[in-house]
């Protein structure tokens, strides 16, 4: 039967059932290849270095201000103008912190400057989860919440960042969802507007490294976000470690007075309110 079969097709035929069989083994191997990956393993994790860079505004102040006191400033605050961060993820998780640095004057760590800074943090895109361990003059926080949502309006436009091919989005996002953990003196003087004031966010990631995460509260990109900048502020993805040797476990922090980011801002505040009324009282 077979060989009457085979008499019965032509060289034409046979030809084009010889090079079907060939392009499916060709891609039976890549999809055998991609899968057996470390990229797609299922004990896949990564590490993404970020270094940070802030500009500060001096205003009407700085302009009587010569060069020179104005670099000094600059200098003094370096360590919160300049910050390097690690993020440690996988394809649902990640932990990132910020790596201390010592102060390049005093020689030592920014006490004062880490009360209003992020604290460690865990972010799960399966559960929607955010928890983050926050100190605030000596007490423990534990901020639990849901992920920002972002609308995120993708773009062409792309780059390369490192060995990565990245692309563009942008968002706004409400000032307030981004500055939670932080304070201002102004905050205290601004009236109950209904104003709400909105921060571009401009994000570049790459679908080369396929984990919808990135650093601080950014996320939802099809793709690990390698930079990212928002107000004054540029995160830049320094290094990445594809699957390292010792790999990590991703714990979420679990210590700390269970607050939402919107409840800890008012904690914040009415400490803030509560120093700056015992300043103005006269002393006994």
């Amino acid at each position: 039967m077979f060989n009457v079969l085979l008499y019965l097709l032509n060289n034409n035929q046979l030809r084009l059932i010889i090079m079907i069989n060939l392009i499916s083994k060709i891609c039976f191997f890549i999809l055998t290849f991609l899968l057996s990956s470390p990229l797609f393993a299922q004990d896949f994790q990564g590490k993404a270095y970020y270094f940070s860079k802030s500009t500060m505004e001096l205003g009407s102040f700085g302009d009587r201000m010569t060069e020179a006191q104005k670099k000094q400033i600059f200098e003094n605050l370096k360590n919160r103008l300049e910050k390097t961060y690690v993020l440690t993820f996988n394809k649902e998780e990640s932990f990132f912190k910020e790596e201390d640095k010592l102060d390049a004057i005093s020689g030592a760590t920014d006490t004062w400057g880490k009360n209003f800074t992020p604290g460690e943090q865990y972010k799960n895109i399966k559960t929607n989860m955010l928890l983050q361990s926050q100190e605030f003059y000596g007490k423990r926080f534990l901020v639990k919440d849901d992920l920002l949502t972002i609308d995120w309006q993708l773009s062409r436009e792309s780059k390369q960042i490192g060995q990565y091919t990245s692309f563009k989005a942008t968002a706004m996002i409400p000032s307030s969802q981004l500055t939670w953990y932080d304070f201002s003196w102004g905050e205290l003087s601004e009236d109950n507007s209904e104003e709400v004031k909105m921060t571009k966010v401009t994000a570049w990631y790459s679908s080369q490294i396929p984990v919808s995460q990135g650093p601080l509260e950014y996320w939802g990109l099809p793709g690990l976000i390698l930079e990212v900048s928002f107000g004054n502020t540029t995160m830049l993805c320094s290094k990445i470690i594809m699957n390292p040797k010792e790999k990590e476990i991703i714990e979420a922090p679990d210590k700390g007075k269970i607050v939402t980011k919107m409840e800890y801002k008012e904690i914040i505040s009415g400490k803030m309110q509560e120093m700056r009324d015992n300043r103005g009282r006269p002393r006994n």
